[in-house]
């Protein structure tokens, strides 16, 4: 399988492309963001929409919110260096872990923000998973779909035009480049969050085992209530020159942020994805179909600023990546599937030329938390299509 003859990005990973020195695509975008943007006008650009919308309404803006090292650092920033009155959105997707509780209470106590909470109905985000999981080999549809066009439904709600979201992706894909001012939109939504699939699609496809109106916070808000409310939803990233790991010493020095171990990530990186309990899963769903997980993804980036050479990278990856996560049984309890069921959900999700293989699988460590996270019985909720159905 082709790589990136700078970083480690494979040839299966979306939009992406090399040039004639077999370089990706990412590792140019990086290299123009550091080379030729002219990071002075961009943060005038910014000053002028902040001007804009300070003091005009009840909130100056909304800052959708995980509690994981990007939404903390933009509330930070936001707060402390634009001096604006944001109203913090979450998104409850049902699998947060114990200790991003811990830091949301210290981050909001010392900041000082509004909060508003959305949790779906656990018995349809069950269903949505499941559902999108045969179909896309993707189980986090809810989430893709429920953090964007769900906080949009509260930007329309509170009246609120002005959104900050993180980084940009061109950052780690090539879905947009740093020239576009890539704006979190509705197209964006459709073209990387839902995956082809819309609430409509997937109340069809659910048979009546969910309500249409069970389904609202996954459809985007109408295009005339944006306009009317004149929506400006830009990543931050585009307007300050966006580094994770300074801004994550940041967040630890002045809120006392902590970190912990992910599943199949370094240690190093004690701050990446460490939110979600089926993050794990998630990145070892991606490996089987494609062929790379979390390890190279981050080692990439670290090769992009110079921080890491391609050697170190490809020694750390090979220790990380391809590793079954412990949680697995924890995670198939949830969906009501076996192993064998979870693999062959994902065969055909392959990508060419990638090709996976269950032989010699080893099991990776089993996270300090564990025994924290939800043990609810399942066993009579059933989930998905009644079994003679199928």
């Amino acid at each position: 399988m082709r790589k990136c003859t700078r970083c480690l990005t494979p040839e299966t990973v979306d939009t992406i492309t090399y040039d004639d020195e077999g370089v990706c695509s990412v590792c140019r975008q990086v290299q123009f963001k550091q080379d030729k943007i002219d990071w002075a006008d961009r943060q005038r650009q910014l000053d002028e929409i902040v001007a804009a919308h300070k003091g005009k309404g009840l909130y100056d803006c909304i800052v959708p919110y995980s509690g994981g090292k990007d939404s903390v650092f933009q509330l930070y920033y936001i707060i402390k260096v634009l001096k604006l009155k944001p109203l913090v959105v979450r998104y409850n997707h049902w699998g947060y872990r114990p200790l991003v509780e811990d830091n949301n209470t210290s981050v909001f106590k010392q900041l000082g923000c509004d909060v508003v909470e959305f949790t779906p109905n656990f018995h349809v985000v069950r269903e949505l998973m499941l559902e999108s999981f045969k179909r896309r080999g993707d189980f986090c549809w809810h989430c893709h779909t429920g953090i964007y066009s769900g906080v949009m439904h509260m930007a329309v709600r509170f009246e609120v035009p002005l959104l900050f979201w993180g980084e940009s992706t061109a950052e780690y894909h090539s879905w947009y480049t740093f020239e576009e001012m890539e704006e979190v939109d509705e197209k964006r939504f459709n073209r990387l969050m839902n995956q082809g699939i819309t609430a409509d699609d997937m109340y069809e496809f659910l048979q009546g085992r969910v309500e249409r109106r069970d389904l609202w916070m996954f459809d985007y808000p109408k295009r005339k209530d944006l306009i009317k409310l004149k929506v400006q939803s830009i990543c931050l990233g585009n307007y300050i020159e966006w580094d994770t790991k300074a801004n994550v010493e940041l967040i630890k020095k002045e809120l006392g942020w902590k970190g912990q171990e992910v599943e199949g990530v370094p240690p190093e990186y004690d701050y990446e994805k460490i939110e979600c309990t089926f993050q794990g899963m998630r990145d070892w769903s991606k490996y089987v179909k494609r062929g790379y997980g979390r390890a190279n993804h981050l080692l990439s980036i670290d090769i992009r600023n110079g921080r890491k050479t391609r050697e170190e990278a490809l020694e750390i990856e090979a220790k990380y990546d391809g590793k079954r996560p412990a949680s697995m049984d924890w995670f198939l309890q949830h969906l009501q599937i076996s192993e064998d069921e979870f693999y062959d959900i994902l065969a055909p999700h392959q990508v060419h030329p990638w090709k996976f293989d269950r032989k010699n699988l080893e099991t990776g460590n089993v996270m300090p938390d564990f025994d924290k996270w939800d043990r609810t019985d399942l066993s009579d909720l059933k989930v998905g299509p009644p079994k003679a159905a199928e």
